[in-house]
């Protein structure tokens, strides 16, 4: 199956999908968002990501906010960075890619900043999954490793793009298209998550944990307050 371009879903969603259903419809589908202490450093981590032009630091060079697509999973976005890694000339070319204006073979590896420390759950690793999925579709090249970058610890995390990776990615992405074509914001389920997300004063976990739409929810609010008046007469 190949999406239309206008049908491609922002790749970051999957995250926001595997984080919580409920968020990621709030985001995705309602258009809430607010800002916290964690989003907002994790928006100043992505911008120093994407500064700058490519440049070259010997045997790598690095492009900074690479804009993806995949017409196959239905998703477009940003790469904070991806690497080139030259191939000697005694290694296997097969994963490599020859870039205009340089010299040689390059192995692209793309790398994913986050804010913090590495999280339980797959939510950071299907977000860089599919990051390497966009870039086999767009280079014609099979991507076998990538990198989460946690800026807590200031190191890098690697990741192999193998087949349980791949299957995950597919699986989200599909789950993606289908949470946003029905247009319904699933209950909320509350736990442990609610207390670091920056929606939780929007969302209502507690109060609408049996309700479909936060927007409906306001809205019956709203209509219930007008129709007071009338109501008492």
């Amino acid at each position: 199956m190949s999406f239309p371009e206008d049908e491609l879903l922002p790749l970051s969603a999957l995250q926001h999908l595997l984080f919580c259903p409920r968020q990621c419809a709030l985001i995705h589908i309602e258009q809430v968002w607010e800002e916290n202490l964690f989003t907002t450093e994790g928006k100043h981590l992505h911008e120093k990501a994407d500064e700058g032009e490519t440049e070259s630091r010997g045997p790598v060079r690095i492009a900074r906010g690479l804009m993806l697509s995949s017409l196959t999973l239905g998703l477009s976005g940003k790469a904070d960075v991806v690497e080139f890694h030259r191939v000697g000339e005694q290694e296997d070319w097969a994963h490599a890619i020859v870039l205009p204006g340089t010299a040689g073979h390059w192995r692209p590896y793309p790398v994913e900043y986050k804010r913090g420390r590495p999280k339980p759950g797959r939510c950071d690793v299907v977000q860089l999954g599919a990051q390497a999925v966009c870039l086999e579709e767009m280079l014609s090249v099979r991507i076998e490793s990538g990198a989460l970058f946690y800026h807590q610890p200031r190191r890098r995390q690697e990741v192999p793009i193998d087949s349980e990776l791949r299957a995950l990615v597919a699986d989200t992405a599909r789950r993606l298209h289908e949470l946003i074509d029905a247009g319904e914001t699933p209950a909320a389920t509350p736990d442990a998550r609610c207390k670091l997300c920056s929606l939780a004063a929007l969302c209502l976990p507690a109060s609408t944990s049996r309700q479909r739409s936060v927007s409906r929810y306001i809205q019956r609010e709203v209509a219930l307050a007008r129709s007071g008046p009338e109501r008492e007469s």
